[in-house]
């Protein structure tokens, strides 16, 4: 299985980045993992409501030019469904039996995400109903997806 995370926004904190590398390396012998970091729009910290979109549009451009035709898109939105980590684990296993084995995940930037990705979005996923940065969250799902494929496997780790 591929599985590709977008993220927008650089990581800056080594201890994310040290995570993130840790789990997709525990994650190498399941799924081969391609993670695409994109610039966030440059945006004063006040904004009207159509800034705010504008903003989300431009990066919503950026992130829809990185998705693969065939790919199954999961963005993680706030208004998404909960899943537990044996739900994420079905899902991704039911992808896999049905041939969908390109899957994508969208994290957005501060803003979140544009109309255009939500749409493009198979799935709606969410993590609560709780704010993250959405560095945090890029490290989060890393290791969700490597708990799905141990838990998929039978293998011990997610208990």
């Amino acid at each position: 299985m591929q599985i590709q995370i977008i993220g927008v926004g650089k990581l800056k904190e080594k201890y994310l980045t040290q995570g993130i590398a840790e789990y997709s390396k525990r994650l190498g012998p399941y799924a081969k993992l391609q993670i695409t970091e994109l610039p966030d729009e440059k945006a004063p910290e006040s904004m009207s409501a159509a800034e705010e979109e504008q903003v989300k549009a431009k990066e919503g451009e950026r992130i829809l030019a990185q998705i693969k035709p065939d790919a199954h898109v999961i963005a993680l939105a706030i208004e998404g469904q909960m899943w537990t980590s044996e739900e994420l684990s079905r899902q991704l296993d039911q992808l896999a039996t049905y041939g969908r084995s390109q899957v994508t995940f969208i994290i957005g930037g501060s803003n979140g995400l544009s109309d255009a990705v939500l749409k493009r979005a198979n799935q709606h996923l969410s993590f609560g109903r709780l704010t993250y940065p959405h560095q945090l969250i890029r490290l989060i799902l890393v290791e969700q997806i490597y708990r799905a494929f141990k838990i998929m496997r039978g293998e011990p780790y997610h208990k």
